[in-house]
């Protein structure tokens, strides 16, 4: 078949540096009875090795002529492919304990995130290569620049851990952006204390829609003045100076009044 070019409206980058792909499959460590999909395999680069690893592998592509050189390269017994788009993709649907790697498209990261994180308790692990200020975002403890909500969501799920950087020569075309490589783990139930996961969502994203405003203001819907007293909590602060337990502390506190307004108006 013809050279495959890169279209930039599915955010194709395509891994091409051995090194850096034997390393990346080094820290997945596949074992043969894994269950385990690679999300954008692109032109192969990490299914290829994932293949001669796995007894069978798991594929999510939303592009027809990659579909197309995938089902001429490996045989249907090896390699099982969902034709799609990953953002709308049922991976629950595929059993449990799922594994979860890929080279994700970079225009559609943090949605993506998003929503593999609702099918956490199904997964084993997550391996992904991401874009590296997407990844230290993710990573980022609070008080920091980058904390914000993808952080607060995310470690709240996840144990995650930025394993190692890959550089823009690795990838055909180039991108502009250094990348890493981050692996999340799913925290055991017991460890998820928000009453409701909704409610943590909305508190969380009204924290941080106006990063430079106050939570007596952003939080207003929610909380009033005694609440902050009853939480400890100063509303003088912005949203990224809350902790992930802070933050679930609020949710709880809200969740726990149902559907009724704060005490009073702030």
């Amino acid at each position: 078949m013809s050279e495959h070019r890169a279209r930039k409206r599915f955010g194709q980058n395509f891994l091409v540096d051995p090194n850096t792909i034997r390393r990346i499959i080094d820290a997945i460590a596949p074992g043969a009875d894994d269950l385990m999909v690679e999300i954008g395999p692109g032109l192969g680069a990490m299914t290829e090795p994932l293949v001669a690893r796995l007894s069978c592998l798991h594929v999510v592509e939303i592009d027809r002529d990659l579909i197309a050189r995938l089902r001429e390269r490996f045989p249907p017994e090896r390699l099982t492919i969902h034709e799609g788009d990953a953002l709308a993709f049922d991976f629950g649907g595929l059993g449990a304990p799922l594994r979860v790697v890929g080279n994700l498209p970079y225009n559609i990261s943090t949605p993506l995130l998003f929503h593999l994180a609702s099918f956490a308790a199904r997964v084993r692990d997550m391996t992904f290569m991401l874009q590296k200020d997407v990844v230290m975002r993710m990573v980022a403890q609070a008080g920091t620049a980058e904390y914000g909500r993808l952080s607060v969501m995310l470690q709240y799920r996840f144990r995650m851990a930025r394993l190692f950087d890959v550089q823009p020569g690795a990838f055909r075309p180039a991108p502009k952006v250094m990348s890493s490589i981050v692996r999340l783990e799913p925290l055991p139930p017991e460890q998820l204390m928000a009453r409701d996961d909704a409610v943590l969502g909305r508190v969380v994203a009204a924290a941080f829609g106006q990063r430079r405003k106050t939570l007596r203001n952003t939080l207003r819907e929610f909380l009033a003045e005694e609440d902050y007293a009853a939480l400890g909590i100063d509303p003088g602060l912005r949203g990224e100076r809350l902790t992930v337990e802070d933050y679930v502390r609020i949710s709880n506190r809200v969740a726990g009044r149902g559907a009724e307004p704060p005490p009073r108006a702030v």
